[in-house]
């Protein structure tokens, strides 16, 4: 096949889309279509993560067992605005971190939110 004969097929594919055999808007559709899938398969979770990790960096309290991105292990010591105090090893050497150092809080913290009991809900 010829030079020639590729441009003649690659026009006349264009003047069927042109007349309406090929829907012209489809690419664009796919497009749209494609960040519509990453939106839901990558941006969303990623933003749903950093929201419940703020979240955790925002209540930590004293006496809370931490991990830091480092890997390093402690207990709050201290708090302040943006920075974190915390306590490693036996030898109890002291170390500060900025809050967004702070990888996972390991002390389980019960739900604020109010269970009802059983008992209450089949005397009513």
């Amino acid at each position: 096949m010829s030079f020639a004969n590729l441009l003649d097929t690659a026009a006349s594919g264009a003047d069927q889309a042109a007349q309406g055999g090929i829907a012209p808007y489809s690419s664009l559709i796919m497009l749209v279509l494609m960040f519509v899938v990453f939106y839901f398969i990558l941006i969303r979770p990623q933003k749903k993560r950093e929201k419940e990790t703020a979240k955790m960096r925002s209540n930590l309290e004293i006496g809370d067992e931490v991990v830091t991105i480092g890997g390093i292990v402690g207990i709050v010591v201290s708090l302040k605005e943006d920075t974190v105090v915390i306590e490693t090893g036996s030898d109890r050497s002291k170390i500060r971190f900025l809050r967004a150092a702070i990888q996972q809080n390991n002390t389980p913290h019960e739900d604020l939110t109010p269970v009802k009991s059983t008992e209450e809900s089949s005397s009513k």
